[in-house]
């Protein structure tokens, strides 16, 4: 499971309900859920509790669910549209999405 805090937010990977959690002192301020297959996570949707919003929820759950595809050597399929932007917007990240070619650049 997989457990990344960031400030004030906990996002946890809850593998039974297809989903990583953010979690604001101790209570569920989000969500984004995925299907995982062989070699790849599929983001279906991210939803963030309206009292929540503009806190960086978002960002937090998309952060910690990629380092987990990441740590696990896997691939992202981003269908929800936040996650998709997100990682857009850090092309750190772009190399986990499935479909896109390793980069081949070098110092």
């Amino acid at each position: 499971m997989a457990d990344t805090s960031s400030s004030s937010v906990r996002v946890l990977d809850n593998p039974d309900e297809e989903r990583f959690e953010a979690y604001v002192d101790g209570e569920l301020a989000g969500f984004a859920e995925y299907q995982l297959a062989q070699r790849l996570f599929v983001f279906t949707h991210t939803e963030v509790e309206d009292r929540f919003e503009g806190q960086g929820i978002g960002s937090a759950l998309a952060r910690a669910a990629l380092d987990e595809v990441r740590r696990r050597g896997l691939k992202a399929l981003p269908l929800c549209p936040f996650i998709k932007t997100w990682i857009d917007k850090h092309p750190d990240y772009r190399e986990l999405t499935y479909g896109v070619q390793p980069s081949k650049v070098t110092d």
